[in-house]
């Protein structure tokens, strides 16, 4: 999953916004299997510090990727927005 996530930053980086969806839903699939199989894994110290290391990475990439796309999220809803807009005006008065 940390591969997957580093590279999810790489598309988010990119602008490559289809590619970071496909990786979004291959993460989703790994917790699934990870989900299921967590509780009958016992990890000793080593095994829990580098768990831990993969999870700090993963939630630094997850900031990174919400830094990335935020504005495009942000641009996305007001082109939305604007869209609702038009329409709400040409129903009113008609289109010109």
């Amino acid at each position: 999953m940390a591969v997957l996530t580093k590279q999810m930053v790489a598309a988010a980086t990119a602008a490559d916004w289809d590619g970071l969806e496909g990786l979004e839903q291959q993460v989703a699939a790994h917790v699934a299997v990870l989900r299921g199989q967590e509780a009958a894994v016992t990890l000793n110290t080593g095994e829990r510090q580098q768990k831990l290391g993969l999870i700090k990475q993963m939630l630094d990439d997850d900031r990174q990727i919400r830094d990335l796309t935020m504005p495009w999220m942000a641009q996305l809803s007001k082109l939305i927005n604007n869209t609702g807009t038009e329409r709400r005006l040409a129903a009113a008065y008609g289109a010109v």
